[in-house]
Parts: C-alpha cells; sequence; structure tokens
C-alpha cells in the first residue's frame, strides 16, 4: 500500500481484514516497524475517535506522533495563480513539502463546506496534499469519504457476522444539523466489495451519488428495508441533489428497538440519543457502536504497517 486516500488503495479487502484482526490480537508485534518514523496528522476540522485512534494505532507500530490543529497554524491557500493578499498566508504548494520533511507518513482530516458541491467533490485539501507532499497521505475523512471508518467497519461486521451473506442496511435518520455524505459514501463503496446484501434506506430526496450507489437496491420504506436485517447501520446526511440542505427531520425515521429487531445496530459516532436512535437501541447488547470505535485503531494500523512496509 503506498497511501490510503480512498477504499480502492486497498488491494485485498478481506485479507487486510484479518490482518487487522491479527493486529487487534497482537498489537505490539510490529513495534520496531515504525522505530524513528514519523506520523503527522494534519486536522482541518474537530476529532475525538480519528485522532485518539489513529496516534494509538501508530504508536504500537512505534512510530513518533505530531499533531497540528490547522486553525492554529496559516491559513493556507489552495488555488493556482491566485494573489494573496487577502486572508490566506501560505501556499499549498510550500507547505505540504515543508510538512513532508517532518513525517515520513502525513495524515489530514478535512471536512467539506456542503455549500459547493463540485468543489467539495473535486477534494481540493486532500489531493493537493497528495499531489504536494513528496511521502505517503492517509485520509482522516475528507469531503467525501472516511475510508479508515468504512474499513473499522467492514472488521466489525466480520467479526460479529454469523451468515454466509448477512443482509446489511444503511438507514438515513434525522437530525438538527447538515451532515457530509462521506460516511454514508464510503460504507457504501466499502459493502459493495464485500459478500453482503446491501440495502439503502432514506427519505425521497436523500439519495446519495449514483456514482456511489451504482446499481445498489434502494427503498423509500424504512421498515420494510429493516425486515430481514442482520446489521443496520445508521448515519444522517444531508441531500445530494440539493446539496448541503435539510429537507426532512422526520422522527419517524429515528431507528427504535421495534425497527431494529435482532439486528446488530451500527453508528460511526458521535450520535444524538433520542434524535437519531433511542436509548433503547445504544444501550441493548446488539449496539456495536463501542466494538466499531474500538476497530478505528486496528483499521488505522494495519493501514499503517502497510504503508511503512512499502517505504
Amino acid at each position: 500500500m503506498k497511501k490510503y486516500t480512498e477504499i480502492n488503495d486497498i488491494k485485498n479487502i478481506p485479507q487486510t481484514i484479518t490482518e487487522a484482526i491479527a493486529l487487534k490480537k497482537a498489537p505490539f508485534e510490529h513495534k520496531s516497524l515504525g522505530k524513528n518514523k514519523t506520523l503527522v496528522m494534519l486536522f482541518f476540522n474537530a476529532s475525538l475517535r480519528t485522532r485518539l485512534s489513529t496516534e494509538k494505532a501508530a504508536k504500537n507500530l512505534g512510530m513518533d506522533v505530531i499533531c497540528l490543529q490547522i486553525s492554529n497554524s496559516w491559513n493556507l491557500e489552495f488555488e493556482d495563480g491566485t494573489v494573496m493578499n487577502l486572508s490566506t498566508s501560505e501556499h499549498i504548494k510550500e507547505a505540504a513539502k515543508v510538512i513532508a520533511q517532518y513525517a515520513d507518513i502525513i495524515a489530514v482530516r478535512a471536512f467539506p463546506t456542503l455549500k459547493d458541491k463540485e468543489l467539495d467533490y473535486a477534494e481540493v485539501i486532500m489531493n493537493s496534499f497528495s499531489k504536494y507532499a513528496d511521502v505517503p497521505v492517509v485520509n482522516l475523512e475528507s469531503s467525501t469519504a472516511h475510508p479508515l471508518q468504512a474499513l473499522a467497519d467492514a472488521i466489525t461486521i466480520n467479526e460479529f457476522n454469523s451468515d454466509a451473506i448477512p443482509n446489511v442496511v444503511l438507514s438515513w435518520a434525522p437530525h438538527p444539523k447538515a451532515l457530509p455524505q462521506s460516511v454514508a459514501n464510503s460504507f457504501v463503496n466499502m459493502m459493495q466489495k464485500l459478500p453482503v446484501n446491501l440495502t439503502i434506506t432514506h427519505p425521497e430526496g436523500y439519495e446519495l451519488s449514483t456514482e456511489i450507489t451504482k446499481d445498489t437496491q434502494v427503498s423509500y420504506d424504512q421498515e420494510e428495508a429493516l425486515k430481514n436485517a442482520d446489521f443496520v447501520y445508521v448515519k444522517n446526511w444531508s441531500s445530494y441533489t440539493d446539496y448541503g440542505q435539510i429537507l426532512s427531520q422526520d422522527s419517524d425515521w429515528m431507528i427504535t428497538q421495534h425497527k431494529l429487531n435482532n439486528a446488530k445496530f451500527m453508528h460511526c459516532l458521535p450520535v444524538r440519543r433520542n434524535v437519531v436512535v433511542e436509548d433503547a437501541v445504544l444501550d441493548s447488547d446488539n449496539s456495536l457502536v463501542i466494538n466499531q470505535a474500538n476497530n478505528r485503531t486496528y483499521a488505522a494500523q494495519v493501514v499503517l504497517k502497510n504503508i511503512l512496509e512499502n517505504l
């Protein structure tokens, strides 16, 4: 693995899942691999699980870790040919090359604006670091993708699955804020590469990009979609067609114990209790949210291990 900015950077997903589970059983076995290597993590946006799990993963491999909240540094410019006489103080061309001198791997987290779909889906920040940094780049969540979360989700399903081909449902849920499509996009992308039956359910108007969903089954009837589910992944996303807009806050789409039945409940966290999902679900034995959060470490660790082995 040369980098991990998208799921397609994984050449063999089942093998990678197996390797991640092995790392979970012996997390310090490759402690010498990252000796004298440095991971620099750049956060354009806030983070809890992503920062802590990735730092832990790097340290499990013996790496040194430097974290920088970009809001505490210069405002970066990403446009070529711009006259920098306004708020930006440093161009990505210099910044990426300078940071790469301090890092063996750079990891970047940068959310979308949810105002300009074309700009967000161009992935300007992630692609600029990939272009100008002379070291591998890891995506800690970008405008349109969260590949580390999707890998953690795949590991979790593998651990708790008891069927040859499980029924997996991705369900939209209400939320008071407009949220990105990144988690949903990457989850769909990952599930399409695994032996699962995937259904996406959401109100009309919340269709994801057809470049993401392809021929995946979509249902506007949540309860019907959930009937035979083994795993139910719940996530809000704002409208793709009416980009970044909230078209519905219908509380009937909240996940309840009655709807879930005996399926396993999944969510990337943080989650708003009794808005996205009721307490009874989160506090039940069928909730896998803590397991998913734990697997974020081993998703990051297997990615970093594979990159270190190719440096």
